[in-house]
C-alpha cells in the first residue's frame, strides 16, 4: 500500500512526488513511457541529441528562478542564446525587441537530463499505463496497470491512499470518466472537458556535415527563429548549436523544426508522418536555406497535447467528496513548464493537506537533491 500514487512523470507529476517524498510520504509514480519529462523530450539520434518538445528554460517566474541557477550548478543547464529571432509575414527575419533579449537555458546532453536530475531518488515504474483507477471496499485507490513494453504480460494492481492524474486533461478525462457514477462531481469533470490543448508535429533533420560550413559562411546571428505569424512554422532551432563541440571537426548541422497549432491539427491523423515533416523542411529551405529540404536524415514526432489552449486558472483541480484524488499539469496555469512545477507542488500541498496536515518545508525539493551527473542514455 503507497500512501500517494501519482500518473505521470512529467514536470508536474515528477515535482508532486518529490515534495511529498520529502514529506516522508510513500509515494509511487506510474509512468506509460520508458522516458521521463513528458514534453521535455529529448531524442538521441544519430550520435546526437535533439530536443523535440520544450525548445529551453528561461527564468520567467518564480520557480524557474530558483531551479535554473540549481540545474546549472549541477551542470545540466548553460546558457545557449539570449538571441531569438523572428520570421516576419514579409518572410523575412527580424532582431528581437530589447524586452525579448534574455537568456534561455539548455541541457548540452539534451533538456530530459532535467527531468532525470529532478526525478533522483523517486521509485518510478516505467512503462506502465494505468487502465482504470477505482475506489475499492476498503477506502482505498486501486490502480490497474498494463505494461507498454510487453502488452502479453499479465495486468497489475497497486493501492493507494489518494492519487494525482498529472497528465493532460483529456486524457485525465478519459481515465477518470468511469468514476462520474461514483463521484458526485459535475463541475470537476465539466473542468476537465473544458480544458484544449493545440498539437505541434516536430520534424528532427540532420545535415551532411559540409552543411556546417555553408551556414558558417552566413555568419548566422541567431540560433534559432520564432515564426509568431505563420500558417506552417512556429520554431527553427539549429539543434547542433546546443551541443558542445568535440574536437577541431565541425558538427553536422541538426534542425529542430516545430509546426504551427493549425499545421498540426489539420495534419494531426495522418498516417505518414515523415510526408508531413517533409512538408515543413520544404516550407523552411524557402525562407531560410534552400538545401533544408534535403536531409541526410529525417524524423518525426506528433504531440497531440503540446500547448494548453483554454486552461484552468487554478493550480490543480481537486475532486470534491472523495478519497483524496488531485488533478496537476502544465492545463493548470497555462505556462508551461512554469506551470507545471506550481501545479505539482501544489498538488503536493493538497494532498498532504488532505492526508496529515504536515508542516511544508521551507525550501523546494530541487534543493535537497544530492549533485551527481546525469545519465543522459536513461
Amino acid at each position: 500500500m503507497f500512501d500517494v500514487a501519482v500518473v505521470g512523470a512529467g514536470i508536474a507529476g515528477i515535482s508532486c512526488a518529490q515534495q511529498l517524498r520529502q514529506l516522508g510520504y510513500r509515494v509511487v509514480v506510474v509512468e506509460k513511457s520508458r522516458g521521463l519529462g513528458g514534453r521535455i523530450a529529448t531524442r538521441r539520434v544519430q550520435d546526437t541529441w535533439a530536443d523535440h518538445g520544450a525548445r529551453y528554460l528561461s527564468a520567467q517566474g518564480e520557480h524557474l528562478a530558483q531551479l535554473i541557477p540549481v540545474l546549472c550548478e549541477n551542470q545540466i543547464l548553460r546558457t545557449w542564446t539570449d538571441t531569438v529571432y523572428e520570421l516576419g509575414s514579409d518572410r523575412h527575419l527580424h532582431a528581437p525587441q530589447p524586452q525579448d533579449i534574455y537568456p534561455r537555458y539548455t541541457a548540452p546532453a539534451g533538456m530530459s537530463t532535467i527531468a532525470k536530475f529532478l526525478a533522483t531518488g523517486l521509485d518510478i515504474q516505467r512503462s506502465q499505463r494505468v487502465e482504470a483507477i477505482a475506489l475499492t471496499p476498503e477506502n482505498t485507490w486501486q490502480l490497474t496497470l498494463t505494461n507498454t513494453s510487453d502488452p502479453a504480460a499479465t495486468l497489475k494492481t497497486l493501492a493507494a491512499q489518494a492519487v494525482v492524474v498529472a497528465i493532460p486533461a483529456p486524457q485525465a478525462l478519459t481515465l477518470l470518466k468511469p468514476l462520474e457514477e461514483t463521484i458526485p462531481a459535475d463541475e470537476f469533470f465539466k473542468t476537465l472537458r473544458a480544458v484544449q490543448y493545440h498539437p505541434c508535429i516536430t520534424a528532427i533533420a540532420g545535415y551532411a556535415r559540409d552543411r556546417q560550413a555553408d551556414l558558417a559562411t552566413h555568419n548566422l546571428a541567431w540560433q534559432a527563429v520564432t515564426c509568431p505569424d505563420d500558417s506552417m512554422i512556429d520554431w527553427i532551432s539549429l539543434e547542433n548549436s546546443k551541443r558542445p563541440t568535440q574536437g577541431s571537426e565541425p558538427q553536422p548541422p541538426t534542425f529542430v523544426i516545430q509546426s504551427s497549432a493549425a499545421f498540426a491539427q489539420k495534419n494531426l491523423e495522418t498516417s505518414d508522418l515523415p510526408a508531413v515533416g517533409c512538408q515543413l523542411l520544404d516550407y523552411a529551405a524557402q525562407v531560410l536555406f534552400s538545401w533544408l529540404d534535403a536531409p541526410d536524415w529525417l524524423q518525426v514526432h506528433r504531440w497531440r497535447y503540446a500547448f494548453p489552449d483554454q486552461f484552468w486558472p487554478a493550480p490543480f483541480l481537486a475532486a470534491p467528496d472523495a478519497l483524496p484524488l488531485v488533478c496537476s499539469g502544465d492545463w493548470c496555469g497555462g505556462r508551461q513548464i512554469e506551470s507545471a512545477l506550481e501545479s505539482g507542488l501544489a498538488a503536493a500541498a493538497e494532498i498532504n493537506r488532505q492526508l496529515r496536515n504536515l508542516p511544508l518545508p521551507e525550501t523546494s525539493f530541487w534543493h535537497t537533491i544530492p549533485s551527481h551527473s546525469v545519465d543522459s542514455t536513461g
